[in-house]
């Protein structure tokens, strides 16, 4: 076992995310590692968009409402998946912008490692620029896994 090792995995209801997911919880396991999910609802974007009149305040809230409730649902799955597992994932559901949120989240429980699914890919700069996942990777100040191997990550989860 890894002292006092403590493991984060970041969602955001992706397919990558819950490949990161998965992969998380098999390495919680052979490593006898805390594990955290952190879901985060981004309110900055929702407000950019109430203030670039693409939302009304009504919409706002609704799509905010919405958004908590898809976090709450990924972070039940994978509590539901740890379990199945033998894995106790502690969970998180913010709001803010998120790669302030999961900075703040990162130093407050000391993690060791964060988690994150492969980004996405795309063919402009400018929207590599403003992934948020890329933005927390590269402002962690801990170590950071990208979970790129889809395939992998499964074989390994149901090895378990």
């Amino acid at each position: 076992m890894i002292a006092n090792h403590k493991l984060m995995v970041y969602l955001d209801g992706t397919e990558e995310s819950l490949n990161a997911a998965e992969y998380a919880i098999y390495l919680a396991k052979k490593l006898d590692a805390e594990l955290f999910a952190l879901y985060i609802v981004d309110i900055k974007t929702l407000e950019d968009l109430l203030k670039a009149n693409i939302f009304v305040k009504s919409e706002e809230l609704d799509f905010e409402r919405d958004l908590e409730e898809d976090g709450k649902r990924y972070l039940k799955e994978i509590e539901i998946m740890g379990k199945e597992k033998n894995v106790t994932v502690k969970t998180f559901l913010s709001k803010g912008e998120i790669n302030e949120e999961s900075i703040k989240k990162i130093e407050e429980l000391n993690i060791n490692l964060l988690l994150v699914g492969e980004f996405d890919i795309s063919e402009s700069r400018t929207n590599i620029v403003y992934s948020e996942t890329e933005r927390i990777f590269r402002r962690a100040k801990c170590q950071v896994l990208v979970i790129k191997d889809e395939d992998n990550a499964h074989d390994l989860f149901d090895t378990i």
